[in-house]
């Protein structure tokens, strides 16, 4: 590997020495009428920079099929699936306008597809049967302090009876009974009975514990003079008899603050064949920037997100069962930021690396640590630098994934910080003791960073900016290719297109990467123009794909068993060195949860070659797989798509 990198590393510098000479050959009025622009994109072009350090390209859909994309997954028909719900655009959310596209890479062709409700800010994760689930999005949109007219907040409504639920329907009024004040609830809830308890020794009835439950209410009016700033009880309007004695409100403070985002329940299945959404039973909680994360038995976890009064759900996490298309809450309550990077280990349990997407108080949920759902338990893991400094941050598992072992890149502070970091770091959970320690380090402090695990066992870093949703203008037009085996990263060919907030990568089957997505909040570096959404897809094609061939593979099962063993056709049988399994990516703010390369056992015969997948279902978990072959230069095959049930 080292042999490697040193000839990439001598290719590159032989590149620039030939550029100096040409700069020193030309006279000053020569260089600018050739233009230092014209010259640089000549420069890239030149087949051994290219072959150095690969090339960008531009992918600009036709206007009709452009979109604001936030999410993108990769489908087991080679399809990428591009979400954009209603795009972090209020008047589309408000005329109801919701959008996805299906681009197939092959034809470069794109196709609309309806979008039953707001998936924008959704949780997703690749299904063992090939279909994506998808989970949560938009109820309402923020609202910024000073444009909130309505006093409003959470009011919990309390049942004390012990036999029966109540339901409160939208549009109920609330009045304070010391402050008089009156509110109006957005949505109906359903409020639990109450749960008698009993002393344990003797069974004497001690009381009742209300069931609770909790909506958004606003000021029946507008004006400040509504707002309340003490907790008050109030009186649940158009309740008769008991229903009106055994129901109350309680609400703090309910002013003219800012509002956060509100999350849905909805739950829906992608059909890659079908291509089209179908609904499935909607989760217990609504979810604004949820993170899905798929467990050994095929099932998938919903971590945090807003819920639908906009406030951080208070650690009632939840499974998805394929079988049922139900979902149950599990056992325990574990809070986390929104979008937490929770990935399952090979002994079964969870690793959060700490890197989130934003919301969530800066004291809870924090900690990276090992997490055994069964109990419960959390074991923190230490080391960490830059540990307030991680939301934005993006976490990937290097590959191979057997030595599980994570890089933490870039971040900034909590919020809207313009703090941001430039480390990497870097743990080995099957160390006696696991413990951060530092990377490499980033030019640049980096939110946003976007890391892409390639087929020849490197990882692309790229993009980014310094500061919150690149403001300044700090977007950071740079890219790295990072090599595990020697901890190396070198610099390779400039990104063309700023991408920070709202922005992915996705690994295509031709092993080319595409980019997507980009929402900064101004487009001047002053701060005064209002931010522009990047629609442009960007190709990224690595420098391997520059040499004169390519590894051939064809043929085989289309399904290989836990364990099991397959054989597949290839004319290079002589130069294959390894082979990968590649779980295709899901997408969206710095998380993809499903990204992961798992080595394979390889036997090589006569114009074939033979791979094994490994017997753990922790590691290999059930779903459709890119199977690579990579030869002895690092040169990866088109991917053959296979399926271990």
């Amino acid at each position: 590997m080292k042999d490697r990198s040193s000839r990439r590393r001598a290719r590159r510098i032989a590149i620039g020495a030939a550029v100096a000479v040409a700069l020193a050959a030309m006279n000053g009025p020569a260089l600018y009428r050739f233009g230092s622009e014209k010259y640089h994109e000549y420069t890239i072009n030149k087949p051994e920079y290219k072959a150095a350090n690969g090339q960008w390209k531009i992918l600009d859909f036709p206007e009709e099929y452009r979109q604001n994309t936030i999410h993108a997954a990769l489908l087991r028909t080679g399809k990428v699936l591009m979400v954009a719900g209603s795009g972090n655009n209020q008047e589309n959310f408000d005329n109801q306008q919701f959008d996805t596209r299906l681009w197939d890479p092959e034809t470069n062709k794109v196709k609309k597809i309806d979008t039953p409700t707001d998936l924008f800010c959704s949780g997703h994760t690749q299904l063992g049967n090939g279909n994506l689930l998808i989970a949560g999005g938009t109820k309402r949109y923020e609202k910024l302090q000073g444009d909130v007219t309505k006093a409003g907040g959470l009011m919990v409504v309390h049942n004390e009876n012990p036999d029966k639920p109540i339901t409160i329907p939208a549009g109920t009024t609330f009045t304070g009974k010391t402050n008089g004040k009156t509110f109006v609830s957005k949505d109906p809830v359903v409020v639990e009975r109450a749960k008698k308890v009993f002393d344990k020794g003797t069974g004497r009835f001690l009381r009742n514990d209300p069931g609770l439950g909790r909506i958004y209410v606003e000021a029946a009016k507008s004006g400040a003079e509504h707002e309340t700033g003490t907790q008050d009880n109030y009186v649940v309007e158009g309740l008769k008899g008991a229903d009106a004695r055994n129901t109350y409100g309680m609400a703090e403070k309910l002013a003219l603050d800012k509002k956060d985002f509100q999350g849905i329940k909805d739950s829906f299945e992608f059909d890659p064949i079908a291509e089209k959404y179908i609904q499935v039973d909607p989760m217990k909680e609504a979810r604004w920037y949820p993170t899905l994360t798929t467990l050994t038995d095929g099932k998938v976890l919903s971590l945090s997100g807003l819920d639908e009064i906009g406030q951080l759900v208070p650690g009632k996490n939840e499974v998805y069962d394929p079988k049922t298309k139900g979902w149950e809450y599990t056992k325990g309550v574990r809070q986390f930021p929104t979008y937490p990077a929770v990935s399952l280990m090979q002994n079964g349990k969870l690793f959060y690396s700490g890197s989130n997407a934003g919301y969530g108080p800066a004291d809870v949920g924090r900690d990276p640590g090992v997490w055994d759902l069964a109990s419960n338990k959390f074991r923190k893991v230490p080391g960490l630098s830059d540990p307030k400094l991680m939301e934005t941050s993006q976490t990937v598992l290097l590959p191979p994934a057997q030595d599980e072992k994570y890089m933490v890149i870039g971040g900034g502070g909590v919020g809207e910080s313009k703090e941001s970091s430039k480390k990497t770091r870097l743990v080995d959970l099957l160390a006696d003791e696991p413990r951060f320690e530092d990377g490499p380090e980033l030019e640049k402090g980096t939110r946003y960073p976007q890391a892409s695990v390639l087929p020849d066992d490197t990882v692309l870093i790229s993009g980014g900016s310094e500061d919150y949703r690149g403001r300044g203008a700090s977007d950071i037009l740079q890219a790295r290719i990072y090599d595990a085996k020697d901890n190396s990263m070198e610099r390779v060919a400039d990104p063309l297109v700023g991408r920070n907030y709202h922005s992915g990568s996705v690994l295509l089957p031709d092993g080319r990467l595409m980019f997507f997505g980009s929402d900064p909040l101004y487009d001047d570096k002053a701060n005064t123009k209002p931010g522009t959404f990047e629609q442009r897809v960007e190709i990224y094609t690595p420098p391997y794909l520059f040499r004169d061939e390519r590894p051939s593979l064809s043929g085989g099962p289309k399904t290989i068993k836990l364990g099991g063993s397959a054989t597949f056709t290839t004319r290079d049988s002589s130069t294959v060195k390894s082979a990968r399994l590649m779980r295709p990516s899901a997408s969206t703010h710095v998380t993809d949860i499903d990204q992961k390369s798992i080595a394979l056992d390889v036997k090589k015969g006569e114009g074939s070659v033979t791979v094994t997948v490994p017997k753990n279902r922790n590691l290999v978990q059930s779903g459709w797989y890119m199977l690579f072959v990579t030869d002895d230069r690092g040169t990866p095959s088109k991917a053959q798509w296979v399926r271990v049930p």
